[in-house]
């Protein structure tokens, strides 16, 4: 998706919450990581391995391989610059083989082909929410006002406390 503010062309991508159908985020991209995270070039540089795959599909299953697992090497990669792989490298270290691959597996559809495209998209959206740098929080100083408040707040609830003692000095 792209916007044009004045000269400026922003890209954004629509990256799937938590709850996927209802909702989705959309977060901005600087406009190099936008142009280098295309299907096509990401396919050139992933290779795949398909095996059988279990679950639904009845004697299909046992005739066709149609699980797919997709490799991405993040090192041998011309998609990123030195610092955007180590960021890659940090974020994605669970998901590496032994090798040294991104794996991304699929096997929720009956062809091959299907399998294919959803692990290419599973893998730009894991790729993409890597990439992204959190905002920095700014902290925030609490105003003069506010802290009274909270204080003469606290002194009457200590005071609401203090009055249900019993006294017990006789």
């Amino acid at each position: 998706m792209q916007l044009v503010r004045g000269k400026k062309i922003l890209r954004f991508l629509l990256l799937p919450t938590a709850n996927w159908p209802l909702q989705t985020k959309i977060c901005q991209l600087s406009l190099p990581l936008a142009m280098n995270l295309s299907k096509t070039a990401l396919q050139k540089e992933t290779f795949y391995k398909t095996s059988r795959s279990g679950g639904k599909g009845g004697q299909n299953v046992n005739k066709v391989s149609s699980k797919v697992e997709l490799l991405f090497s993040i090192n041998k990669s011309a998609l990123f610059n030195e610092e955007e792989k180590q960021l890659l490298t940090e974020k994605l270290q669970p998901r590496f083989n032994k090798d040294g691959y991104v794996q991304v597996i699929c096997d929720e559809e009956r062809s091959q082909y299907l399998n294919k495209e959803k692990a290419l998209e599973r893998l730009i959206i894991l790729l993409t929410r890597s990439l992204q740098k959190p905002k920095i929080r700014k902290p925030t100083k609490l105003s003069k006002k506010t802290k009274a408040e909270r204080l003469d707040n606290k002194k009457i609830h200590s005071d609401k406390k203090e009055s249900r003692r019993k006294n017990f000095d006789i």
